[in-house]
C-alpha cells in the first residue's frame, strides 16, 4: 500500500467510523484545494475542514462501504457507498440550516485524493446531489404533466 492509500483509507475513517476533525485538518496540506458537488471548489485546509465539519454533524455516525479501490502514483480513488440518518442540521450553502430530518442516506459515490508529502493537496468528491435531497425529503413532488 502506498502513501495515497493510506491517507485516503485515514481520511475516510476520520469521516465515517472514528470522526476525527482534528485528524481531517491534519491529512490536509494548508492550501489543499477540494471540489464537490454541493460546495463547489474549496481552497485551504480551514474550508476542508468545514465541510466535513457540517457533513459529519449533519449525518453523525455514518458508514462507508468501499467498492472498489484503486491507487495510481500519488493518487487514490475510491468507489463506495455512504450510508447514514441525518439527525442534525443541514447548513446549505447560502447559510440557512435546515432542522434533521431523521431520514436515512445511501448515497453512492467516489472520492479522489491526490497526496504530496503525507497531505492531500486535492481532492475530489462527486455524488449526486439530487439523490441525496430526494432521500432527505428536501425536494418538491413531482408535478403530473
Amino acid at each position: 500500500m502506498g502513501e495515497a492509500r493510506e491517507v485516503m483509507d485515514r481520511l475516510t475513517d476520520a469521516v465515517t467510523t472514528h470522526t476525527d476533525l482534528k485528524a481531517v485538518g491534519e491529512l490536509y496540506a494548508e492550501d489543499a484545494v477540494a471540489f464537490t458537488p454541493d460546495e463547489g471548489e474549496l481552497r485551504g485546509r480551514d474550508s476542508i475542514v468545514e465541510y466535513w465539519r457540517t457533513m459529519t454533524e449533519a449525518v453523525p455516525g455514518a458508514t462507508f462501504e468501499v467498492l472498489h479501490s484503486y491507487e495510481a502514483g500519488d493518487t487514490a480513488i475510491d468507489e463506495g457507498i455512504y450510508r447514514g440518518r441525518n439527525t442534525g442540521p443541514l447548513e446549505l450553502p447560502d447559510g440557512e440550516t435546515l432542522p434533521p430530518t431523521q431520514k436515512e442516506v445511501r448515497i453512492r459515490g467516489v472520492d479522489i485524493a491526490t497526496v504530496r508529502d503525507g497531505r492531500i493537496v486535492d481532492y475530489r468528491l462527486y455524488f449526486d446531489e439530487m439523490d441525496f435531497l430526494g432521500q432527505l425529503g428536501l425536494l418538491p413532488p413531482d408535478e403530473p404533466f
